[in-house]
């Protein structure tokens, strides 16, 4: 593991150094995380970007990028996070959404989209989740049906939930049911569709945390054309795979406030005795366990990054990220909170420790733990493709959709 950067890797992370230096916004514009309050500048700064080539580095430069290399990405990332920049509403279509439209979509489709999302000028939303299917993508219940006229068009009728960002998305990828006759990972085809038409309806979750990131999002009689469909008819399992894959890598390396914060803070609360709540012996373990964990994380990352620089394809240690991350933003929101006493109760990030940053973890953390697969499917998938453990029994495998048991 290689901690330095090769020389031709200096000299691109000097060139994005200057570049933001003389381009980055120079103060924060908005609070929410999820872009929906300043959309404008998150806009503005993505065109910039854009311009500059530093928007989707590794995509090739006829579609807007630099052909650049991940490890580049990983650089610019990095030195981008040290600047007050606006939320990025464009992670979710740029690198989920788009690359499987560019994957799967027709030539006309491609030129269509990828430019106007490459500059923030159109902004995408990913629907998969489902009432009653929770994690299990392969269990959509909702309908593409071929329109009755004879046109090859198709009509969408359903519901999508915990959709973020379709509140103020242009477009949206959405998995359908388009043949009950078959198991449930062979009836599935995949759709662009507009997120304005009047088939769409999108309804904001309020959270506890006083925000509206994720939307209920119901298809009442959605047209779509046939050339909208992204794979081949009965494909949308293989297709979502492509989605789901990047939307794991996007979520894996998520924080919240650390063990470090944690630590400061606790240096200046009071304890059981009057003195620091630092001298706890049962706190001081778990800081230790949280330091371990982080600094573990750290150097997957970093061995990560190695492989990437020389150009190799990271192994199977990105896949844990997200388990242990979103875990350990839990329990230590948790703890920080229980320490706090009365004053954990505060939301106000005028008055709370860390602008009520642990507050923003324990309100985060559960949908983090959601998000791109549950922690069981996630571990479940390490056990099975990393460790070659086997796996769960599937009594569903070979059973029509139509006949499995609804729960209700």
């Amino acid at each position: 593991m290689d901690f330095n950067d090769s020389p031709d890797e200096a000299a691109y992370r000097k060139q994005v150094q200057d570049w933001l230096a003389a381009n980055a916004p120079k103060a924060q514009a908005g609070g929410d995380p999820e872009g929906g309050d300043s959309l404008g500048a998150s806009k503005a700064w993505q065109a910039k970007k854009a311009a500059a080539g530093y928007a989707c580095i590794t995509w090739p430069k006829e579609w807007g990028g630099q052909g650049g290399t991940p490890i580049q990405t990983v650089i610019f990332g990095a030195e981008e996070a040290k600047h007050p920049i606006p939320p990025n509403p464009f992670q979710i279509g740029l690198g989920m959404c788009v690359p499987t439209v560019m994957t799967f979509a027709d030539d006309e489709t491609k030129k269509r989209f990828v430019g106007p999302a490459l500059r923030g000028e159109e902004i995408w939303c990913q629907l998969f989740s489902e009432p009653s299917g929770g994690s299990d993508v392969a269990g959509s219940r909702t309908k593409a049906e071929r329109a009755p006229d004879g046109s090859g068009d198709w009509i969408i009728n359903g519901q999508k939930v915990w959709t973020t960002g379709a509140q103020f998305s242009d477009f949206g990828i959405v998995i359908c049911r388009t043949n009950p006759d078959v198991p449930k990972h062979k009836g599935l085809t995949m759709f662009w569709i507009d997120m304005h038409d009047p088939g769409v309806e999108v309804k904001p979750i309020h959270q506890m945390s006083g925000g509206s990131g994720f939307n209920e999002v119901f298809f009442t009689d959605l047209r779509v054309k046939d050339s909208q469909r992204l794979g081949a008819e009965g494909d949308g399992w293989k297709v979502s795979l492509v989605t789901l894959m990047n939307e794991r890598l996007a979520v894996g390396g998520a924080t919240g406030a650390g063990w470090a914060q944690f630590m400061e803070i606790a240096r200046k609360t009071p304890g059981l005795d009057g003195g620091s709540a630092l001298k706890d012996g049962a706190l001081r373990e778990k800081l230790a366990d949280w330091y371990v964990q982080a600094e573990g994380l750290k150097h997957t990352r970093n061995r990560t990054m190695t492989a990437l620089s020389r150009g190799q394809t990271p192994g199977p240690e990105s896949s844990i990220g997200k388990i242990i991350s979103a875990v350990q933003m839990q329990e230590l929101g948790n703890a920080a909170i229980e320490m706090l006493d009365q004053y954990g109760i505060i939301n106000d990030p005028e008055l709370a420790p860390l602008h009520a940053g642990f507050q923003g973890s324990v309100m985060f953390a559960p949908g983090l733990r959601i998000a791109g697969g549950t922690d069981e499917i996630l571990r479940n998938i390490i056990a099975e493709r990393v460790l070659g453990l086997p796996g769960d029994i599937r009594v569903d495998k070979d059973i029509p959709f139509k006949d499995m048991p609804t729960g209700r």
